[in-house]
């Protein structure tokens, strides 16, 4: 069973930054691809970044490329999501997730709880 464990969300004014964080076990953080999601209630799933994204390195939605950095903690198995110049429309739910491989299309096999980003104008 894989469990992944976020955290750092909350309520932030527009340009402002959080850093989301998930947990997972020593054996998930090395084997898995691993990266972000985020999708609000009735709405689809939309990817945010991943790594090992589609057989490569990093990669980032377009609508956070430049503003979202992805970074590990290999010490501590924590997996980071810095989100820099925050607008409105990144208020959502954002899941860390994790896949054997994490491709375009594809909806990823492991799903934490979700942690709430607010941002406020």
């Amino acid at each position: 069973q894989v469990q992944l464990v976020e955290s750092g969300g909350g309520l932030v004014r527009a340009g402002g930054s959080l850093r989301l964080s998930c947990a997972a076990s020593e054996l998930t953080f090395t084997t898995y691809a691993m990266g972000w999601f985020r999708q609000a209630p009735g709405k689809e799933r939309e990817f945010v970044v991943a790594d090992k994204w589609n057989g490569g390195g990093t990669g980032y939605a377009d609508s956070v490329k430049g503003r979202f950095t992805l970074s590990r903690d290999n010490a501590k198995n924590t997996m980071f999501l810095e989100m820099n110049s925050l607008k409105p429309e990144d208020t959502t739910v954002y899941y860390c997730v994790a896949d054997w491989t994490l491709v375009p299309g594809k909806i990823p096999q492991n799903w934490g709880q979700g942690t709430q980003v607010t941002v406020s104008s």
